[in-house]
């Protein structure tokens, strides 16, 4: 029987056009990021078609169905949960590590059997067993499935395309919030970013940087929520978690706050520094709250003393005094002053804005010229900011942000006055003495002025040359210090510090001695070195130091010739023409220095020998014609450890290709009494080098027959063997225990009866490699 339209025929290959209309929006949507708390817990997307209705069916009507058409409505179905499922088998497969692709299969397969099936129920009707063209419904499901990963495949491209545009334009409003931000105008910062997070609401840095802005605007639990935001998007962002730590910080929330700070480190322990920083500002923080609130008790309970601090500052508040009334009332509140509660209420009380409320007082302090009066109302000043300050940081941040004083400190240091520079270098003291109070220095002040005034103290002769070294000594300490010191080094300093060296006889010798060993100090810095060890001024200043050491051998002199020595040392981890120009005079000055009676002296002279000697060959020559090898051999026999690591290390060098140096160490070290204790020492450089001496001192005829009878042989072979972590230690033990056997045999006898043997043919390949 024929078919009949519309009741027995089958369905129609094509997609019913409701469907194409529907399916992409329906399967291919990716998830639309609507709040930030989506960006990490994407939900799968729920994949739901429905079935397509013909015109009749949506005008309400229902149509008279056969069985035939009914069973092929429910294949049709079946078709498109089918195609369901290629749909989520094709997102998972998108990706390109093979794990993820298993995982994102088996999830979708999960989701569809537990999806929600009330559409579907909607439009199913009890299939009978009528017979259908299974071969048409297959091929139209073919044909179907590529139509619908066509039209996927469109969906994910126009979506990438558009989160590009999206990204373009969030940058661009970052762009000009930050624009804002940096002109002061945090409400329209502000206002950028959240338009950005609209386009982007994804990205971190418009959440951080609008918390910043929030920062700024005092508004700390938006900035708060901001950072978490961010946080969200990335669980270890550090800008998120400093940000939140300066906004719990300012609401009080100092546990919280800390938190922040260790999840820094935490996250990244090269931050270490950002977290002591940190750490530190909310312990201070915290103690200039607790203070304060101590203070405020000791006012509220009527302590005399307490009030007595809120009272002399209303007197010294009044205007168009004399200027001896300011003066005598600073002095009576220095004296009023005395613990960290006086300290506290002069700060509560506005005690910094002396200079600001009152004119006269302003004009003395910053006057270039200043009368006696204003000389004692200058010191009254620094006398009193050294009573307040004293152990107080948060009075010490306080003092030197504010700009007059900030100013004035270096034109204090130059004024020439010597009571203003005394008192001036006892306040700046009390900055130095402590890690904070340097980073505030190095933070609001250009120390590489400071660096050549307080050199120049050097010619003081009192106090005041011990104070200034006392401050460069502590400022050596910050590494920020000495890369501020490179920029006017070569330019500024090194001039000076030449000419203080030149006229070491005319100068305070106490303060040149530490001011030389803060130069040595600032040459850690391989930057500084460099510089210092290029001088050929330097170089010449340091040997007439070491020439006038006959004419002046007091023990001020002393210190200052131990001081250049150990500088030299410093300069000559550098190689360069320079050092090998002086490298003989160098050495020369050095030989003359291995008599003095100080032995500190002695044992740097050795040490400068050790790194200058490797320079020049004409210095090796000089060295050996002077008697090095028997006057270092002395040495070495009551030698610690330093001056023997030196002294080995001079004679390893003079040995290495000197011959008379060779047969001088045979000669002075009989049977090798001084090579074989060095040997048996715990400091592997030192055995390393004594087996090189001996190694090489064994070409000398005579010198390995005296060692019969000894333990040399069981003691290269405990460090040929393996004994020594260093190769290079192995490696001159096995060259020495070689050499050994082969200039005299009959250490081969020893060697056969400890089993060594193998080591001895082990270690012919560097005899022969030498």
């Amino acid at each position: 029987m024929a078919a009949r339209p519309g009741i027995d025929s089958p369905p129609c290959v094509a997609t019913p056009p409701r469907l194409h209309n529907l399916a992409p929006l329906a399967i291919a949507t990716p998830l639309c990021v609507a709040t930030p708390c989506h960006l990490h817990n994407h939900a799968p997307i729920r994949r739901r078609v429905r079935r397509a209705r013909s015109p009749r069916q949506r005008r309400g009507r229902r149509e008279p169905r056969g069985p035939a058409m009914l069973a092929q409505e429910g294949e049709f179905q079946r078709f498109l949960r089918r195609v369901d499922d290629i749909a989520n088998l094709v997102q998972g497969l998108n990706s390109s590590d093979p794990a993820v692709r298993e995982e994102a299969a088996a999830e979708a397969e999960k989701r569809l059997q537990d999806q929600d099936t009330s559409e579907e129920e909607e439009g199913r009707t009890t299939v009978n067993r009528t017979a259908i063209n299974t071969r048409v419904v297959a091929g139209a499901a073919a044909a179907s499935a590529d139509g619908f990963l066509a039209a996927l495949e469109r969906d994910a491209k126009e979506r990438a395309e558009q989160r590009k545009r999206n990204e373009h334009l969030a940058n661009a409003l970052k762009e000009k919030g930050n624009e804002a931000f940096r002109k002061g105008d945090y409400v329209g910062a502000i206002q950028r970013y959240t338009e950005g997070l609209e386009k982007r609401k994804d990205k971190q840095e418009l959440y951080t940087n609008r918390a910043q802005a929030y920062l700024k605007m005092h508004e700390y639990e938006k900035a708060i929520g901001d950072c978490e935001w961010a946080l969200k998007c990335n669980e270890k962002y550090i800008k998120a978690y400093f940000l939140m730590g300066k906004a719990h910080l300012a609401l009080k929330h100092y546990s919280e706050s800390r938190q922040c700070y260790e999840k820094i480190l935490k996250i990244d322990p090269q931050k270490e520094s950002l977290f002591k920083d940190c750490m530190n500002e909310v312990h201070l923080e915290e103690k200039r709250m607790k203070d304060e609130e101590s203070a405020m008790k000791e006012v509220q309970c009527g302590n005399l003393t307490a009030l007595s601090i809120k009272e002399l500052l209303q007197k010294l508040d009044r205007p168009d005094q004399n200027i001896l009334y300011y003066t005598g009332g600073i002095r009576l509140l220095t004296g009023a002053v005395k613990d960290c509660t006086e300290q506290t209420l002069f700060r509560t009380n506005n005690g910094f804005s002396i200079l600001n409320d009152t004119e006269i007082v302003r004009r003395c302090f910053c006057a270039e010229r200043k009368n006696t009066a204003e000389v004692d109302l200058s010191v009254s000043l620094l006398l009193l900011w050294q009573a307040v300050c004293a152990g107080n940081e948060e009075n010490q941040r306080l003092l030197l942000t504010h700009s007059d004083v900030n100013a004035q400190l270096p034109k204090l240091l130059s004024s020439g006055i010597s009571e203003i520079q005394r008192e001036t270098l006892a306040l700046i003291s009390l900055y130095s003495e402590n890690e904070n109070g340097r980073r505030l220095l190095i933070r609001h002040q250009d120390l590489t002025k400071w660096l050549q005034m307080l050199m120049t103290f050097v010619h003081s002769t009192d106090a005041r040359a011990g104070s200034a070294m006392n401050i460069l000594s502590d400022l050596t300490e910050e590494e920020r210090f000495k890369t501020q010191c490179r920029v006017v080094l070569s330019t500024e300093v090194l001039p000076l510090f030449t000419q203080l060296l030149a006229s070491a006889k005319l100068v305070n010798q106490a303060a040149l001695a530490r001011c030389v060993g803060v130069m040595g100090n600032l040459c850690a810095d391989a930057a500084v070195r460099v510089q210092v060890a290029e001088s050929r001024a330097c170089w010449q200043a340091c040997l007439k130091l070491l020439d006038e050491r006959i004419d002046a051998s007091t023990p001020t002199y002393q210190e200052c010739l131990f001081a250049v020595l150990g500088l030299m040392m410093n300069l000559l981890l550098e190689s360069n023409g320079i050092i090998q120009f002086f490298a003989v005079d160098i050495s020369s000055r050095c030989m003359s220095l291995l008599g003095d009676k100080d032995g500190r002296i002695v044992t740097r002279a050795i040490g400068v020998l050790s790194r200058i000697l490797p320079a020049s060959s004409s210095a090796v020559e000089a060295a050996v014609k002077g008697g090095v090898v028997k006057k270092i051999i002395k040495f070495l026999k009551a030698g610690g450890e330093i001056t023997s690591n030196y002294g080995i290390r001079t004679l390893s060098i003079c040995t290495r290709s000197n011959r008379q140096a060779q047969e001088d160490l045979v000669k002075s070290d009989k049977r090798f009494s001084v090579l074989l204790k060095l040997l048996g020492s715990e400091n592997e450089m030192i055995v390393g080098k004594a087996a090189f001496c001996l190694g090489q001192c064994l070409v000398v005829p005579g010198a390995a027959t005296s060692l019969l009878n000894t333990n040399v042989v069981m003691i290269l072979l405990k460090h040929a063997g393996g004994d020594a972590t260093r190769t290079s230690v192995q490696e001159n033990a096995a060259i020495a225990l070689g050499k050994l056997c082969v200039a005299e045999p009959r250490h081969i006898i020893q060697l056969r009866e400890l089993n060594g043997l193998a080591i001895l043919n082990s270690s012919m390949k560097y005899v022969h490699s030498i």
